[in-house]
């Protein structure tokens, strides 16, 4: 007698786990970053932040294209050529915003097939624009720019991926910062910034990613309400992380980012996570200056005691 047949779930493979620069960064000798060099902190090197995510295994939608983008196709299997002399499994790239964590990567996509792109119109702006990524690729792949209409009065849209039925995603318009070259980068304008969440219409599963997250108010936890499995911004400890590192002047907020402890009647991440009911409660986009990269830091503890997940360079999670 035949097996039964076991249902497809939703796939997430993370291929990048940190927030700009990696771990340790390239020119950083903070105690992380040397540490880590060293072999004297139990943490992971972890490559630039994104995602791809599958409904068969075969292929694959990447969300965020980072520059550290080929070192993660030849790391991941799942991401290899398959058929013929030239192939990729990644069909489309849906971008959160236009950071260049998240977009220079698409150069490194430049020698393969024309690129189906999701992106709102002020990231389309923007990498015409102020950072001409699409125009210099009209000179190799090119791009199909497919409109998220997440812009003005419109926070939100439902869309579909050609080639990924059953695959339901809404791009929702977050809190967050527009990138240093934009012009949007004083004020924030609807669609600088999105979430997406995902569901699987087979298993009913559903994903919420926000890599980049300011703020977390009534509209994104009812969002994160909405999930089984979170992956949102994991970039700081807290506010004044980069101050007391000696790293910098900018606190979180001047950096668009939630960090994970509160200040004053500013509640964090942690608190955020903490009144949600999701089954797998996962960090991503990690800063080289969070203390939650030392694997026997008290901080990292206190997430595992709250059951909070910290994502690495090649995390499955299968919903």
């Amino acid at each position: 007698m035949a097996a039964p047949r076991v249902g497809r779930r939703m796939r997430i493979l993370v291929l990048g786990s940190s927030a700009g620069g990696g771990f340790p960064q390239w020119n950083c000798n903070c105690r992380l970053c040397a540490g880590q060099r060293q072999g004297r902190l139990d943490a992971c090197a972890r490559t630039q932040s994104s995602i791809a995510v599958s409904a068969d295994g075969e292929s694959w939608v990447l969300l965020n294209a980072s520059p550290d983008i080929g070192q993660q196709i030849r790391s991941h299997a799942q991401l290899h050529p398959r058929h013929g002399l030239r192939d990729t499994p990644i069909k489309a790239v849906v971008l959160m915003d236009a950071q260049i964590d998240h977009v220079a990567g698409l150069l490194g996509l430049r020698e393969g097939p024309c690129i189906d792109l999701y992106a709102t119109p002020c990231v389309f702006e923007d990498l015409t624009t102020s950072f001409p990524v699409l125009g210099v690729l009209e000179h190799y792949c090119g791009t199909r720019w497919h409109m998220l209409a997440v812009a003005g009065t419109q926070t939100r849209v439902d869309f579909s991926v050609a080639g990924f039925p059953s695959l339901r995603f809404t791009a929702v318009a977050i809190p967050g910062k527009a990138p240093p070259y934009s012009p949007h980068r004083r004020e924030q304008t609807v669609g600088d910034n999105i979430a997406l969440l995902i569901e699987d219409l087979q298993g009913g599963r559903r994903l919420f990613y926000a890599p980049g997250l300011a703020e977390v108010g009534p509209p994104e936890l009812r969002w994160m309400h909405d999930a089984d499995c979170l992956l949102l911004d994991g970039t700081f400890w807290a506010e004044d992380e980069m101050r007391r590192a000696g790293l910098g002047t900018r606190t979180a907020s001047d950096m668009g980012h939630l960090p994970q402890t509160g200040a004053g009647p500013r509640a964090g991440m942690v608190d955020a996570l903490l009144a949600t009911s999701a089954r797998r409660k996962v960090l991503i986009h990690i800063n080289n200056s969070n203390p939650i990269l030392d694997a026997a830091s008290a901080q990292r503890k206190l997430l595992e005691g709250h059951g909070i997940e910290v994502a690495y360079d090649g995390m499955e999670i299968s919903l």
